[in-house]
């Protein structure tokens, strides 16, 4: 069935993230979900069934319609995270199919921190590894609300069905103890259909929804205009022209929620009040705007407004602080020590900061807290307090994921060194108290 333009404008937008262990299976999974839905390209295809050939391979490689760096196809791993876009008549869909390598756990970060979704595939060989674990609790933490776990290769079981039932019990027993909302298990196997697209042969004793039918119609509640409302200002307008000579508007996206013109605002981290005399849209004025739109707010009372202030409701603004607590997931190759000066990014604005203590870090194995461990290393999950040089509105990341996240920066040379969640903790794991050195000094 052809899928016009006038379908697609009627459907909803599913974006989703994949992730597993190395060779569970994700590129081929997202090959044979684009292949089947007929949502690959005559030339694309023809492409892949000539890199199969030259490869020896007889049957086209689906997994090489995702992996498209030369240094993913030379060593038949995912590295960067690959984004695709394909639609059916009943939705429309963003994919990020992201690494399975320890080395690479960075990139699901990036490719689940906007997703609706994440699928985590699990080889039935191997039941659930420690990466495994380690994505589900990305997932957890970025408060990814569905997870379907899908239980790939279960040909190489012979689609034995109590295979698949101890690792969906096992898993979803450690999903949920992370928090997990939703939990749907799936067996498939990726390199044959069953299960993806088509319902399987193979499986009788199976009657749940095939992966695509379940992404079709799995809920989706992004509606931003139904959370707090959130203006981060990017630019300052003042064209100070003979036509606009007393023009001044705040320029930016809007992060969450609705404004309207005459709405009393306040402006953070001053505390300001005022009140919102217009909102200029795509060069028009307008009475109301809502997130993600861009526009401009011209505001009542000339106050000092500059890149990175917050303008939100003054009936529900944020709480402004310059002591974080949040739990971050580290990303660089360098560990993040207490102690150690960093610059955080949340929305528009950057401030120094420093680590002014790591309470603890996440055990995957059994999700306790390892009490005081001093420093993060690349792939860690932990808690940090870090004290900011100036204030900063912050939302709790479980009310807001746009305006409760941030970044620490490594100030020399501009490299994110962790990926940090306003006040996000695992809902079933044992938080380790650590004293936190109250006389310690600080140079801001």
């Amino acid at each position: 069935m052809t899928t016009t333009a006038e379908q697609l404008s009627a459907t909803t937008l599913l974006r989703f993230a994949t992730a597993g262990s190395v060779d569970d299976g994700k590129s081929t999974l997202v090959g044979r979900l684009l292949h089947d839905s007929k949502s690959v390209l005559t030339d694309q295809l023809e492409a892949v069934e000539q890199a199969s050939l030259n490869r020896g391979q007889e049957a086209p490689d689906l997994a090489l319609l995702t992996d498209g760096l030369r240094a993913e196809r030379e060593q038949g791993i995912t590295i960067d995270v690959a984004y695709r876009y394909f639609a059916t008549t009943r939705r429309r869909f963003i994919l990020a199919d992201t690494p399975g390598h320890v080395q690479y756990t960075r990139n699901m970060v990036t490719g689940a921190s906007t997703a609706e979704l994440a699928v985590v595939l699990v080889d039935a060989r191997n039941g659930v590894v420690e990466q495994t674990r380690r994505h589900a609790a990305v997932a957890a933490l970025l408060r990814v609300p569905h997870v379907v776990l899908a239980v790939n290769k279960m040909d190489l079981v012979d689609y034995a069905e109590p295979v698949f039932a101890a690792i969906a019990e096992e898993f979803t027993a450690y999903a949920a103890s992370l928090g997990v909302p939703e939990i749907t298990a799936i067996p498939i196997s990726a390199l044959a259909g069953d299960n993806v697209v088509e319902p399987s042969a193979h499986m009788d004793w199976y009657g749940g929804p095939t992966v695509l039918e379940h992404l079709e119609t799995v809920p989706v509640s992004h509606d931003l205009t139904a959370c707090h409302a959130r203006f981060p200002v990017q630019y300052v307008i003042r064209p100070q022209s003979a036509e606009h000579p007393d023009y001044r508007g705040y320029a930016g996206q809007i992060a969450a929620g609705v404004f309207r013109v005459g709405e009393s605002v306040s402006v953070l981290p001053s505390g300001r009040t005022t009140t919102i005399t217009g909102i200029d849209a795509l060069g028009e004025s307008v009475d109301i705007a809502w997130a993600p739109q861009s526009v401009t707010l011209r505001l009542a009372d000339d106050i000092d407004i500059s890149r990175g202030d917050l303008i939100a409701p003054a009936v529900d603004a944020p709480p402004v602080t310059q002591d974080v607590e949040a739990t971050v997931c580290h990303v660089a190759d360098q560990p993040l020590s207490v102690g150690q000066r960093v610059l955080l990014k949340h929305t528009t604005r950057t401030v120094k900061a420093i680590v002014k203590d790591i309470p603890s870090r996440l055990t995957l194995d059994d999700l306790s807290q390892h009490p005081a461990p001093g420093r993060l290393v690349a792939n860690d999950i932990g808690r940090v307090v870090v004290r900011t040089a100036e204030p900063l509105a912050l939302d709790a990341y479980e009310d807001s994921r746009r305006t409760g996240s941030f970044l620490l920066i490594d100030p020399a040379d501009g490299t994110t060194l962790s990926a940090g969640m306003a006040g996000a903790a695992f809902a079933g794991a044992a938080e380790a108290v650590v004293a936190a050195d109250d006389d310690a000094e600080w140079d801001f």
